[in-house]
């Protein structure tokens, strides 16, 4: 049996997309057969269920970067001026960042035990289990950077335009991770040739380990929230709607459906789970009773129940060129066999994935054709009330076989 090591940022399922899938993995790996041990700099003590062993990751405390950031803390606290930016130009990343880093190398050292494979794992744009392993040369060749977003963020399409403090550090960091891990991981494949444009080594080492479907087990039968009448046409989208990821069209675009089919008001929801921060202000003008949002976060578990009782799911992403992204909840919708209502760039992984025939694909700010795909699944539903994705390809892609036969390559 091939022993694995995972070092993970966060195995929190609650604290971002990222830590889902993580975790989906970590689960699914033990699943087709591997022994897993994970390190973890959750910050907090996490067991993980099937006898995965899970080692909650100290930070160092007595280190020159440790007393710098907190000594910067307080200086910021007493003179309220903030010095972060000028000192990651100068370094590249923060104190905290690096003493994170080296807490992380250290438990590895500690922690190893000729296990013949080892992926770091990561959230956001953080990235620091990489980092860590960069300063453990000995174990280049076991190690597999899975590569969950573009980095540096400057590296994100348009229309992110966000340039990081720091930003030439980081690109050499990652320039570094790219020419030393021996394998790469990416979750789709336009990514791994995206990234590649930047560091081409990633051509020669990605692979591609698409998100994983993270199932909950339900002790008992769990009644919906108040918010949905599951014999309603209810549409959701579940997760953070972004500056750069506007809900405007598709409201606009469900509101006009909802004018030309008079009858759908009392038969039809729009529901919208998640933090929206920047479109606060919009969203709260635009609640009645045929459009709910949660006004923040709710529960993974709640959201797993609510994607497999509505009718339609949406992948709402940004106005662009490209999405080479591969949502986290991409899987979830898959395994909920719901149709997806995919608005996305005419270039992007999941429109790969579905396929050119996938009906129910169009522009983000595209509200008439918005408004037409809506009500062609609505008329799906009056006519068949339970509408079923049915994409057994995609059920195998996102599967136990597909990840083991990718894992076994890794030799």
């Amino acid at each position: 049996m091939k022993k694995i090591l995972i070092i993970s940022e966060s195995i929190d399922i609650e604290d971002s997309s990222a830590s889902k899938v993580n975790v989906a993995l970590i689960f699914n790996l033990k699943k087709i057969g591997y022994d897993v041990k994970v390190l973890h700099y959750t910050r907090k003590n996490i067991e993980l269920k099937n006898g995965i062993e899970c080692i909650n990751i100290p930070e160092i405390k007595w280190s020159i970067h440790y007393i710098l950031s907190r000594t910067q803390r307080v200086f910021q606290r007493i003179t309220n001026i903030n010095v972060s930016k000028p000192l990651e130009n100068i370094f590249g990343h923060s104190f905290t960042f690096f003493n994170d880093s080296k807490s992380i190398s250290k438990s590895v050292k500690k922690n190893y035990k000729e296990e013949e494979l080892i992926i770091t794992l990561s959230k956001g744009a953080s990235f620091r289990p990489h980092h860590a392993m960069l300063s453990l040369p000995d174990l280049y060749s076991k190690w597999l950077a899975y590569v969950h977003d573009p980095y540096p963020f400057h590296y994100y399409p348009r229309p992110y335009n966000w340039v990081e403090s720091g930003y030439k550090q980081k690109e050499d960091f990652f320039k570094k991770v790219s020419e030393k891990a021996e394998y790469s991981g990416f979750p789709s494949l336009l990514l791994r040739d995206w990234m590649g444009s930047y560091f081409p080594n990633f051509l020669k080492t990605g692979f591609i380990i698409p998100h994983q479907n993270l199932e909950l087990e339900y002790k008992k039968e769990v009644k919906p929230p108040d918010y949905i009448d599951i014999n309603k046409f209810n549409l959701l989208h579940a997760g953070n709607l972004m500056k750069q990821r506007s809900p405007a069209a598709l409201i606009e675009g469900y509101q006009l459906f909802l004018e030309k089919n008079s009858k759908a008001k009392k038969q039809s929801k729009l529901i919208l789970l998640g933090n929206a921060g920047y479109h606060k202000d919009y969203l709260l003008q635009k609640i009645n009773n045929n459009i709910y949002w949660s006004k923040g976060n709710v529960s993974f578990k709640e959201v797993d129940l609510v994607q497999k009782k509505v009718s339609v799911n949406i992948i709402l992403e940004s106005k662009s060129e490209i999405s080479p992204f591969l949502p986290g909840k991409f899987p979830h919708c898959v395994m909920a066999n719901k149709p997806i209502l995919l608005l996305s760039p005419f270039y992007s992984e999941t429109k790969r994935l579905l396929g050119e025939n996938y009906p129910y694909v169009c522009e983000a700010d595209n509200v008439l054709k918005i408004a037409e795909l809506i009500e062609q699944l609505y008329k799906a539903w009056n006519q068949n009330s339970e509408l079923l994705l049915n994409r057994l390809d995609l059920i195998n892609y996102l599967g136990l076989n597909y990840l083991k036969e990718t894992i076994n390559k890794l030799t």
